[in-house]
């Protein structure tokens, strides 16, 4: 099943559960600043994409901390993760892209 982790005032959060609906695909979503996102989920997430530097809006800032501090850091304050991140299984796709939301929602 589709998972879209946003923001409920994001744009590009909207965009990714309108495209979803319009196609019927079903999906959770997760309010990323009420819910969180949970260490696995995040790690998966950041095994997807192939680096937490996607998934941070100012990577630079956090250059120096190693990777599981960023982990950590990231839990703690979700509001430096862009959004949306859009999971399907081990495979996943952060901000807003079309394409890849389409890839998910066909496997």
């Amino acid at each position: 099943m589709i998972q879209i982790f946003g923001r409920s005032k994001s744009f590009s959060t909207k965009k990714a559960e309108r495209f979803f609906k319009e196609r019927r695909v079903p999906y959770q979503y997760i309010d990323l600043d009420k819910i969180g996102i949970s260490r696995g989920e995040l790690e998966s997430v950041v095994r997807a994409v192939g680096d937490w530097r996607k998934l941070v809006k100012e990577p630079a800032e956090l250059q120096y901390y190693s990777p599981d501090a960023v982990i950590t850091l990231l839990l703690d304050e979700p509001e430096r993760l862009l959004s949306p991140i859009v999971r399907n299984g081990k495979r996943a796709a952060v901000g807003e892209d079309p394409a890849a939301w389409k890839e998910l929602s066909e496997s």
